[in-house]
């Protein structure tokens, strides 16, 4: 409706009106034309995704009416960025995305992030992302969803494979979930409820053994695995990937306009 605004969910009720509304492209919102389209066939799914259904869920930010990116399995996105801004190599990264707490599932990968440009498996380190889901490895049984990293080969609550005991559950409406990396020797996570609070630092340390360096190849991926692992469901409300490793000042500032931006309210 207006630059830094809400979306205009009136024309989008107009434009879907007796009619079936997928989401074919998502723009990204800086000049680097980031664009993401269904995701292309990949070394786990041959076929390829589908497009998520634009009328699927609504909510309200501040009082006004929206809707989600929700995703089912097999439905996912994918823009190869390696060309157009994204970090690759060992260049520092961070990345932040609201989700949705209530809608998940234990499949791979509910994933957005830096992942593979062939999309295909190319080994550890070749992906820097946050996954958000109940999939874990040594967790407590059923429990979740946590805010992990994958990092290709293998999703990181910490340091290494072992259960990070700093780790916590996010239940929430929506939830704020957060992870950089240094490309070198060190990542974060952190998450938050998306309505209220102050974030959690979950983990902040070195990298797993075998992931350091990183090899980012700069493929942008919502919903699926860096190899299009598809079996995962989840839903995006918001989000964004940069070069530079933030600073916690900067991250915290980020969480304060997510909650003033008012969902659910």
């Amino acid at each position: 409706m207006a630059a830094g605004g809400a979306a205009n969910g009136t024309d989008q009720d107009v434009f879907c009106h007796n009619g079936s509304c997928i989401i074919t492209i998502i723009y990204d919102q800086t000049t680097n034309g980031n664009h993401l389209t269904v995701g292309t066939p990949g070394g786990a799914n041959n076929k390829g995704n589908t497009a998520a259904v634009a009328t699927a869920e609504t909510i309200t930010i501040n009082g006004k009416k929206v809707y989600s990116i929700f995703t089912r399995p097999g439905q996912g996105y994918f823009h190869d960025g390696s060309r157009s801004g994204i970090p690759t190599g060992t260049d520092a990264e961070g990345i932040y995305m609201v989700a949705s707490g209530t809608h998940v599932n234990n499949g791979c990968c509910f994933d957005y992030g830096n992942g593979e440009s062939n999309r295909l498996d190319n080994g550890a380190s070749h992906m820097d992302a946050i996954y958000f889901g109940t999939a874990c490895s040594g967790c407590p049984g059923g429990s979740g969803p946590y805010v992990q990293a994958d990092l290709e080969n293998g999703l990181f609550s910490g340091g290494s494979t072992r259960w990070n005991p700093d780790q916590k559950a996010f239940k929430d409406r929506f939830v704020t979930a957060m992870e950089k990396n240094d490309g070198r020797t060190r990542f974060t996570l952190k998450g938050g409820n998306a309505q209220m609070g102050q974030l959690t630092t979950l983990y902040n340390g070195g990298l797993p053994s075998g992931y350091t360096p990183m090899h980012k190849e700069g493929g942008i991926i919502l919903g699926t695995g860096g190899d299009d692992s598809s079996w995962s469901e989840g839903t995006f409300y918001e989000g964004a990937m940069l070069r530079g490793f933030p600073s916690d000042q900067t991250e915290d500032s980020v969480q304060q306009n997510i909650v003033a931006a008012g969902y659910g309210r």
